[in-house]
């Protein structure tokens, strides 16, 4: 049975790594298929649902401490199916006036979120893809909100892995950052080495190339190449949980996340 939530548009039967990401943290917006590819997953790599949550967590801390530093402005683009913890909820508890464009080009995504952020007037959501980056740039939603005359956080978390070398992803951070102002950031992470467990990166790759979207891993000079313009900040690219930890205790053994990330400022 559809569920009244899922649009008619999209195909139930082919796995979303948006909606298996729902899974692995918990949400109830996935169907079988999407269930049964991260359960393939899993089995490769028991810890991926331990993964989500670390990149999840470094999410929320990443835009805990722009807040803070007064960045009222946020483009989260591959913003995935809401869970607790969502860019808006983080932003506007430290600053109320906060602003945050979500983008998604997974229509479950957007249609969950349309219905989270019904009375919230500071956050909206528009379905694109992030390999347009020029149709983000220009769709009237993101003008309706945000200032890009003033800094802007833009987000490109757990998302990059899905975007191919043959689309050109430094090309695509390039024409983002053209757009931001001097103060800008640029909060990014990405699945980066799952060696560490033995076959998994193989059986991995093998599950996504049955999805919508093949899982692409970059190693560390990789990722350092996509901050070209912004100035890493402290601690710089580390393994998420390792990025300023709100106990010491929960970055040790970070590389088990397999995800890399870094916060960086877009300097003048």
């Amino acid at each position: 049975m559809r569920p009244d939530w899922a649009p008619d548009t999209i195909d139930v039967e082919r796995p979303s790594v948006a909606r298996m990401y729902d899974y692995y943290l918990g949400g109830s917006h996935n169907f079988a298929a999407d269930r049964a590819a991260a359960g393939a997953m899993m089995a490769a790599v028991p810890e991926a649902p331990l993964m989500a949550q670390a990149n999840r967590a470094f999410l929320r801390r990443a835009v805990h401490f722009l807040a803070e530093s007064g960045v009222r402005q946020f483009l989260d683009i591959g913003s995935g199916i809401p869970t607790v913890g969502n860019v808006h909820e983080v932003a506007q508890r430290v600053a109320a006036d906060s602003r945050v464009v979500y983008v998604d080009v997974d229509p479950v995504a957007v249609a969950h979120s349309r219905e989270i952020l019904a009375r919230n007037d500071r956050a909206v959501v528009f379905q694109e893809d992030l390999r347009r980056p020029e149709r983000i740039l220009d769709h009237p939603d993101l003008h309706a909100l945000l200032d890009l005359s003033e800094p802007v956080a833009l987000m490109i978390v757990a998302v990059l892995h899905f975007v191919a070398d043959d689309d050109r992803p430094a090309e695509i951070l390039r024409t983002l950052r053209d757009a931001l102002v001097p103060g800008s950031y640029l909060v990014l992470s990405q699945a980066s080495d799952i060696g560490q467990y033995g076959d998994a990166r193989a059986d991995a790759e093998r599950v996504y190339r049955n999805t919508d979207n093949p899982l692409i891993l970059r190693d560390r000079a990789e990722l350092t190449g996509f901050f070209d313009g912004f100035e890493l900040v402290e601690p710089g690219l580390v393994w998420v949980p390792a990025w300023r930890p709100e106990f010491p205790e929960h970055a040790e053994d970070a590389a088990r996340s397999g995800f890399l990330g870094g916060v960086g400022r877009l300097g003048g």
